[in-house]
């Protein structure tokens, strides 16, 4: 039994929140921006609203130094409607996309696009069951490419990339749907950048698009108007009823971010919680994290035992003590801890020691 009360969720998303955050939420649920409305009931019209949705933008493009040649979208369709909307839109005639796989999202990502041009698998770990990621060159990529595509942190394998892949001058598109606002990045590496929300800065439903905006208005005249970014972009993301909700909790979650001391202070405490973390696994002689070192994420933390047995009732203990969500993904099995944003070393050092006083008990009983 969870004797003291204190839960951690480590799900890879819908992601733990910040308790200070949701009870704040909850505090303004029925009465939010100074009215006797509610953000669940209030136009997306109104200029409440209005301005609950720039101070999010605003205060997005302070944290991460998005330039103003940048637009800022807040979309609805997750990561999935996206692998769309990019072909779609930078894919030239004929269009030719090139995409490095380091994951089964990036396999889905192509797959998509492809339907809309020449995709060319520039680079794949798919030989190594995506343990690692491979080393990309300027010259993998084609010059006469629309855009490269990569996923900077892959949650289900738990990798990620130690630099930014270097692609001449072709945009590059990078799925950050784990990876947004853990740590610093030089916005203008990219044409384009697309997360969820649900991972490090909000509830599940918003999808944050950040473009150059030499890279809009390129969609086909046919293509169907809310697939088209330009449309968004000039209409300040309230072309039709926006996620509402979602855009107002992701406000407030960037708001903790600043109070946290921004960018900075908030990688250098994710680096923390994975250091400590990896070196309880690596020094341990029943855990083992399949991941190449340099590759590991500091997001998605992914381990087994070896026996499916001691995972699954690694994962059932770890739950009657309020440690949540560790079991690894359906289709991988073994354990994965996500360690986003609002997970705080407190949840870390509990796993840890769980882990440890598990391990303990194993050893003796073989």
């Amino acid at each position: 039994m969870n004797k003291d009360n204190v839960a951690y969720n480590f799900s890879a998303g819908p992601s733990m929140l910040p308790r200070d955050v949701m009870e704040r939420v909850a505090e303004n649920l029925t009465s939010c921006a100074g009215t006797d409305r509610s953000i669940l009931e209030m136009s997306h019209r109104s200029k409440e609203f209005e301005g609950i949705i720039r101070g999010a933008e605003a205060d997005l493009r302070e944290i991460m130094g998005i330039p103003d040649n940048y637009s800022v979208m807040f979309l609805q369709g997750g990561g999935t409607l996206q692998f769309s909307m990019i072909a779609l839109n930078l894919m030239g005639k004929p269009g030719k996309a090139d995409y490095v796989v380091t994951g089964e999202f990036d396999k889905k990502a192509a797959e998509e696009a492809a339907k809309f041009g020449d995709v060319r698998i520039a680079a794949s770990s798919e030989d190594s069951a995506f343990t690692c990621i491979p080393d990309v060159k300027r010259e993998d990529f084609r010059v006469d490419a629309d855009y490269v595509h990569f996923t900077f942190n892959n949650t289900m394998h738990g990798t990620r990339y130690s630099y930014v892949p270097d692609a001449g001058d072709v945009p590059l598109v990078c799925d950050m749907s784990s990876h947004m606002l853990s740590e610093e990045v030089d916005v203008t590496r990219f044409g384009l950048i697309y997360a969820g929300a649900q991972k490090n800065f909000g509830a599940s439903g918003l999808t944050v698009v950040v473009a150059r905006n030499d890279l809009l208005g390129h969609a086909p005249a046919d293509a169907p108007t809310y697939l088209n970014y330009k449309i968004h972009a000039d209409s300040g993301s309230m072309y039709n009823t926006p996620p509402s909700f979602a855009i107002y909790m992701a406000g407030e979650m960037l708001k903790r971010i600043k109070r946290d001391g921004g960018l900075s202070a908030v990688g250098r405490t994710n680096r923390e919680k994975a250091g400590k973390l990896y070196a309880c696994i690596d020094g341990s002689g029943l855990f083992r994290c399949p991941v190449a070192a340099r590759d590991r994420s500091l997001m998605n933390v992914v381990f087994v035992t070896g026996d499916e047995g001691t995972d699954r009732r690694f994962t059932s203990e770890a739950r009657e003590i309020g440690l949540y969500n560790l079991e690894g993904h359906r289709s991988m099995g073994g354990m994965r801890a996500s360690i986003y944003n609002a997970m705080p070393v407190e949840g870390v050092d509990r796993l840890i020691a769980f882990m440890k006083e598990f391990e303990g008990r194993n050893e003796k009983s073989r």
